[in-house]
């Protein structure tokens, strides 16, 4: 009898997130165990608990999803985790914290692409400015864009420490060159953008942050994009929809195009997907994190 599929979900958070519970079942994972406010410390054990009970071809049909909105506990939890199995007693691990991993991974893929197609240019050549920088998906969207080589600024609204002190412990983390500053009024926001090649929104949903009397100051932009789906926009004049949509307010940066929420969702939906089925359907463990997610993102 073939054995059940089963996926053990790991969040430090109360709740696990409905939305990867989701994800996976449709993925066909056959069976999912939750669990919440999971400390680092419990990580090991109850990896050796999830592979040493089952046979080897048990353990391919196991795995392992790390959430919370942590990046940084969420890659020690995946290091852990792989550090406590096995051979052949290994399963795949899958770390993707509040989504940002995908997200991001999707987010940089979709400018990346516009930029190809629309400007000949690549991330390596680029200035990268991200409004909404210091959360989950601003801080993955960086990391990303900024071991592709890009020039990446985190901003922060409320306070430069902050921004810095975020953009320094991911470089230690990560070998990034990230940057942090303040943009919290429309002069520090206008400042900003006059040299930045890509903008990235990733602030909280339902606030704009760039109107239009700062995007006509960005003379150099050539890609906006806006992962907040809830109106009002994040970026004015990026509609949900858009994929590489003339950016109408830059009126100083021809040629400038905007990519929308539901246009990076759908592929973040996409990539998530292949990646929980890829778990599935492994013969060698998979150890799945944002520089996997962003690899696979540009391969589809």
């Amino acid at each position: 009898m073939a054995k059940r599929s089963i996926l053990h979900m790991f969040d430090p958070m109360p709740n696990n997130s409905p939305f990867d519970i989701n994800m996976a079942l449709d993925a066909g994972f056959d069976v999912l165990m939750p669990y919440n406010n999971v400390k680092l410390d419990n990580v090991h054990g109850l990896t050796q608990d999830a592979v040493f009970s089952r046979s080897p071809s048990g353990v391919k049909r196991t795995g392992i999803f790390i959430g919370g909105r942590d990046l940084g506990l969420a890659m020690d939890m995946l290091n852990t985790s792989k550090q406590a199995m096995v051979s052949p007693f290994e399963v795949s691990v899958f770390a993707d914290p509040s989504g940002a991993f995908t997200t991001a991974a999707a987010l940089v893929t979709c400018a990346e692409k516009e930029l190809n197609a629309k400007h000949n240019k690549e991330l390596k050549e680029c200035s990268v400015m991200i409004f909404g920088g210091t959360g989950p998906v601003g801080i993955a969207t960086g990391i990303i864009a900024s071991l592709a080589g890009a020039d990446v600024t985190l901003t922060d609204h409320l306070s430069s420490d902050t921004a810095v002190d975020v953009a320094n412990a991911y470089n230690r983390r990560f070998n990034c060159t990230l940057k942090g500053v303040l943009a919290k009024s429309e002069a520090d926001k206008i400042k900003l953008v006059k040299d930045a090649d890509i903008i990235f929104c990733t602030a909280k949903a339902g606030i704009q942050v760039l109107n239009a009397n700062v995007l006509k100051e960005a003379t150099q932009l050539k890609v906006a994009a806006d992962v907040n789906a809830v109106p009002p926009s994040g970026i004015e004049g990026i509609n949900n929809n858009d994929s590489g949509a003339p950016l109408i307010h830059a009126i100083n940066a021809p040629g400038a195009v905007g990519i929308g929420a539901l246009a990076i969702g759908n592929v973040k939906f996409k990539l998530q997907h292949e990646l929980l089925k890829a778990m599935l359907g492994a013969e060698q463990p998979l150890f799945i994190d944002f520089r996997y997610a962003f690899n696979k993102a540009r391969e589809m």
